[in-house]
C-alpha cells in the first residue's frame, strides 16, 4: 500500500517536473510590452490602433489626426503633446501623464483616463461621450467646459462620464 503511494508521489512529481520543463520556455517567449520613446516626434496620422504602449513617453510630439483607438496607454506621458483630432476611442490611458497637451477635437468617446493628470489640458470640441475621467487632475474651467457635453456611460467601467467628472 505505502509502496503504490511512494509510486503515485514519484510520478505526480515526474508529471509536474516535465510541465514546468514545457511551460517555462513558452512563457519567456511572451515579450513583455517595452516603453518606447516618441518625444518631441512628429507623428502625423500615425497608426498606434490597438498597441501595447504602456509607460511610453511623447513629450512634446505632433500626433495630430494619429489613431490611438483602443490603444493601451496606461502610464504614458504626453505632456505638451498635440493630439489635436486624435482618435482615442476606447483607449485606457489610465495614469497618464496629459498635462498641457492639447486635444482639441480629439475623440474620447469610451476611453478611460482614470487617474490621470491633465492639469492645463486643451480638451476643446472634444468627444468625450462615455469616458470615464474618475480622479483626473482637470483645471477648473476645462472640467466645466467638458461637463457641458458630457453623457454616456462607459462601456468598460459602468461610470457615467457626467458623475467621473463630478458635474453638478
Amino acid at each position: 500500500m505505502i509502496e503504490n503511494i511512494f509510486k503515485l508521489c514519484r510520478q505526480i512529481a515526474i508529471f509536474v517536473l516535465v510541465v514546468s520543463a514545457i511551460a517555462s520556455p513558452l512563457y519567456l517567449s511572451i515579450p513583455p510590452a517595452l516603453a518606447l520613446d516618441y518625444n518631441k516626434e512628429n507623428l502625423l496620422n500615425s497608426d498606434f490602433a490597438g498597441r501595447d504602449l504602456t509607460d511610453s513617453s511623447f513629450n512634446h510630439a505632433n500626433l495630430r489626426n494619429s489613431n490611438f483607438s483602443h490603444a493601451n496607454l496606461a502610464g504614458v506621458s504626453l505632456f505638451a503633446a498635440n493630439l489635436e483630432s486624435a482618435n482615442l476611442e476606447g483607449a485606457n490611458l489610465t495614469n497618464a501623464t496629459l498635462d498641457s497637451a492639447r486635444l482639441s477635437n480629439a475623440n474620447l468617446k469610451d476611453a478611460v483616463l482614470e487617474g490621470a493628470f491633465a492639469a492645463n489640458a486643451k480638451f476643446d470640441k472634444a468627444v468625450i461621450d462615455g469616458a470615464d475621467f474618475t480622479d483626473v487632475l482637470l483645471r477648473r474651467d476645462e472640467q466645466d467646459k467638458l461637463c457641458k457635453v458630457a453623457k454616456g456611460t462607459n462601456p468598460t467601467t459602468g461610470r457615467e462620464t457626467r458623475e467621473t467628472l463630478m458635474c453638478f
